[in-house]
């Protein structure tokens, strides 16, 4: 006889028809509020969840006919899934093709030798792994593009920093980047989640006619719009006289490397209530060998830092987060001004509606900027939060399955071509009072967009507007 903790939950029970993404916050009552009124609450917060989590872990144990024997087995599988970490791992199978001492690039083609353009994914570089993008079998955007026909697909796998690689620069990244597409023939579509989103932007822009496509999810263009967490926390780690001192102190504390606990704690300290929610549910599914296992996939991942370089990490923050020099047209990449207008391929755009880390007014920024034409812009609006975006089945489903068919349709197969195409002529150096966007491009209508999938975001409203929010550097004397 089975004892019945054991056993399987009843069909009911089960959450599969659930996007899965403890921790991100976008299920918390308070998920959209400025920092000091999430801390305010979190209190409260933890306590609704925990008092729903044993309420559900009731009800559920009744259903099961759990006998004592039962209820302690519970307990003794919840201590140890939520203290147990493992290292993250892939999904899919792949093979690295080559290597970097700053990244890998893996290949998961399913028909190398076919004439489909190749399509290479950048995952976030922000403390984690770069499994995020292969999470688990049903929430994978690597097997989502397969199967929706980008058959020749890579991903750049970035490694951990060391004291040997924690000078590594910006420049440094668009060199594995030039060398990644040669490799592949000298075009590519880049797909780019979060911090790999506004470095495909990047690249796309000093490197036109090498990118076939510029796909990005949750990546901050405009990185003062909107009301985002991650602004709250910069403004507060500087001072007036010296924005950037509180980031310098920790890199140095830290032999030149930003610690990638650092960075997972900072994101705990964002959505003070997540951790506390996230166990309240595992506790009340408990019962549930499914639910179990995606708890451990993600939190094995979640929980498990990566150290990034640190003059890559004080760049990032100097550059982007404080002087917001991306969509100011002031950027510089070694020699090098990053111009968004350059970018004609065709651009999708998807932000998630839940989203405290980039809120969609940061994504939607890319195209007021750009020079693609309005019919090759498409935004994506999706009931998610950051997380979410990248491995919610519903996510996956509704919106990346449709995005990567019209990628393949759009961009046919690759060029007839023994060499890799010729690196573009770089744009010439403009300042920035030179410099005037917006008469670079003619007017054009608001992108091609999927549907809202958030009540509160009327569908008439164009999701792709001009920002007006935090234009400014955040820190004046």
């Amino acid at each position: 006889m089975t004892d019945a903790a054991t056993a399987p939950a009843p069909v009911s029970d089960r959450r599969t028809d659930v996007p899965f993404e403890p921790g991100v916050g976008a299920h918390l009552e308070h998920s959209a509020e400025p920092q000091d009124v999430r801390w305010t609450f979190a209190p409260f917060d933890v306590a609704a969840a925990w008092t729903k989590g044993w309420v559900d872990w009731t009800t559920n144990a009744v259903r099961r006919g759990s006998t004592p024997l039962g209820v302690l087995a519970d307990a003794q599988r919840f201590w140890s899934v939520a203290t147990e970490r493992k290292q993250p791992a892939w999904s899919t199978p792949f093979r690295v093709v080559r290597e970097w001492p700053v990244a890998r690039l893996l290949d998961f083609s399913t028909e190398p030798g076919s004439d489909v353009v190749p399509t290479v994914f950048l995952p976030p570089q922000a403390g984690h792994a770069s499994t995020i993008v292969d999470h688990a079998p049903g929430q994978s955007q690597v097997v989502t593009a397969l199967e929706e026909g980008l058959t020749r697909l890579f991903v750049v796998d970035w490694l951990g920093a060391t004291t040997a690689t924690k000078d590594t620069t910006v420049e440094d990244y668009v060199k594995v980047l030039d060398e990644t597409l040669a490799q592949l023939g000298g075009r590519a579509n880049l797909v780019g989640d979060c911090q790999g989103g506004w470095l495909a932007t990047i690249y796309a822009a000093l490197r036109p006619g090498s990118v076939a496509s510029l796909t990005i999810g949750a990546a901050p263009i405009d990185f003062h719009a909107g009301a985002g967490a991650i602004q709250d926390w910069v403004d507060s780690m500087g001072s007036e006289e010296d924005p950037m001192l509180g980031y310098r102190l920790l890199v140095e504390a830290n032999g030149g490397v930003h610690r990638g606990e650092l960075q997972v704690n900072g994101f705990k300290m964002m959505e003070p209530a997540g951790e506390l929610t996230r166990l309240a549910d595992l506790w009340a599914n408990v019962g549930d060998p499914e639910h179990v296992e995606r708890y451990r996939r993600f939190v094995s991942w979640f929980e498990t830092p990566q150290d990034m370089p640190g003059a890559f990490y004080l760049w990032t923050v100097e550059h982007l987060f404080l002087n917001n020099e991306l969509v100011a047209g002031t950027l510089q990449v070694g020699d090098e001004t990053v111009d968004l207008g350059r970018i004609t391929m065709p651009v999708n755009l998807l932000a998630g509606t839940g989203d405290h880390i980039t809120p969609p007014g940061q994504v939607w920024a890319l195209a007021e900027h750009v020079s693609t034409p309005p019919e090759d812009v498409s935004s994506h609006f999706v009931e998610a939060g950051h997380l979410g975006l990248f491995m919610g089945r519903r996510a996956l489903k509704e919106h990346w399955a449709p995005l990567f068919r019209s990628v393949r349709e759009k961009t046919a197969v690759a060029p007839a071509q023994s060499k890799p195409a010729p690196k573009p002529a770089s744009a010439p150096k403009t300042s920035a009072a030179k410099k005037a966007p917006a008469k670079k491009a003619p007017a054009k209508k608001a992108p091609v967009q999927t549907a809202p999938t958030a009540k509160t975001e009327p569908a008439s409203t164009p999701v792709a507007k001009p920002s007006t929010a935090r234009k400014d550097s955040p820190k004046k004397a």
